[in-house]
């Protein structure tokens, strides 16, 4: 009887995956799915998703009853830690009666494929809450202008509420009324997002390596500095340079940065900066924001590679973004017992301490720099380019 129940009638449960364009790497995707039930009969569900390997998820069970001729729908979420191709297996539904002696197996949409892109949803929020006032409640800064950072835009007639201090006496003798000098906010200056692809960049932090980080800021960073009506620009390295794009104020090219970051990955190799420095000599030829992600364990690496740091920082303004070890902060944090927790617990202080006496180092040779944990990279790099802006360094 059960078996009747459940056969006589050709294709009564209908499943639909409903898979986007592209994933946003590090962040939860929801992935929908819609169940009819074309029996005339409540029936109960079991629905078995066959997740892409990267997940390493084998145990995806979902339950539901339906009523009669009943459109279910639910979603689930899931969090890509790589870039690249996601394939999806068969969506299997299990279907019973109330008599749930037999069941009755469905298999729908194998083999679909998503492509997990950086976090274009942490770009999203961010370019929200640039048009909102409520950038403090995400950490970003509201800086105080320093001094005049504007350029002149054009003469105009004085009124009521202008600056006594932009009056134009030559202007005002010719037309024997006050005229004033318009300003508006410095636009269209050139920021070049560069990004270490060396193994220094392979370490992993909350499953995600610190590049993806690094490339999900140059993302979002990218989006701010456009709607700022800067130019922006990308260039990636290790030993050879890989990828170069110039810096174009254009809101459309935001689709070719995301585009270039899809498929940039780590190397095993140490980077060489003597190249870096060639290819921007040759390349950039105007003064430009240069953001460098790249990352330093000991005080020593920093200081094979300060010369060349040096040489870049005399014709741009450069800035320098250091990841924190978070790792170390948990033991930093606990309680010694014994003689070995001592000894770890001096180690990771030590490293600690050098992290800061990298910035000194910077610092004393004008060369700006961004330490930072990996989660709040993006916050941070935004703060500094804010800051940049309003104090009219570049």
């Amino acid at each position: 009887m059960d078996v009747l129940l459940l056969y006589r009638i050709k294709n009564p449960i209908k499943a639909r995956r409903l898979l986007p364009d592209k994933f946003s790497n590090s962040d939860d995707n929801p992935v929908p799915i819609s169940i009819t039930n074309h029996y005339p009969f409540k029936t109960e569900i079991s629905v078995i998703d066959e997740l892409p390997v990267q997940f390493q998820k084998r145990d995806f069970n979902y339950i539901a009853k339906l009523q009669p001729n009943e459109i279910h729908e639910f979603s689930y979420k899931v969090r890509p830690v790589e870039r690249g191709e996601y394939r999806f297996g068969f969506l299997n539904v299990f279907c019973s009666s109330a008599l749930n002696i037999v069941k009755r197996k469905f298999k729908f949409q194998n083999e679909q494929m998503v492509a997990v892109y950086p976090s274009f949803i942490q770009m999203q929020k961010y370019d929200f809450l640039a048009m909102s006032n409520n950038l403090t409640e995400f950490g970003l800064k509201k800086i105080r202008k320093i001094g005049n950072t504007s350029e002149f835009e054009q003469i105009k007639n004085y009124v009521q509420g202008d600056d006594f201090r932009t009056v134009n006496w030559k202007a005002t003798a010719k037309t024997g009324h006050l005229m004033v000098n318009q300003f508006q906010d410095e636009k269209s200056q050139p920021i070049y997002s560069i990004i270490d692809t060396g193994r220094v960049m392979k370490m992993p932090f909350n499953g995600l390596k610190l590049l993806d980080y690094a490339i999900n800021s140059t993302l979002a960073f990218s989006n701010v500095a456009l709607k700022k009506h800067d130019k922006v620009g990308m260039l990636t390295f290790s030993k050879t340079v890989d990828s170069f794009l110039p810096a174009i104020q254009k809101l459309t090219y935001l689709n070719t940065i995301l585009e270039r970051l899809y498929n940039i990955d780590t190397q095993f190799t140490d980077s060489d900066y003597g190249i870096l420095y060639a290819q921007l000599k040759r390349k950039v030829t105007h003064r430009s924001l240069l953001l460098l992600y790249t990352n330093f364990e000991h005080i020593s690496a920093l200081k094979r590679q300060l010369p060349y740091l040096q040489a870049i920082s005399k014709k741009h303004l450069l800035v320098v973004v250091i990841f924190e070890n978070t790792e170390l902060d948990a033991l930093i944090a606990e309680d010694a017992e014994d003689l070995q927790a001592i000894y770890h617990k001096t180690i990771a202080e030590k490293f600690a301490f050098e992290k800061r006496l990298m910035v000194k180092e910077l610092q004393k040779y004008g060369i700006q720099s961004i330490l930072t944990a990996p989660e709040k990279l993006t916050i941070n790099t935004i703060n500094k380019y804010l800051e940049i802006k309003a104090r009219g360094l570049l």
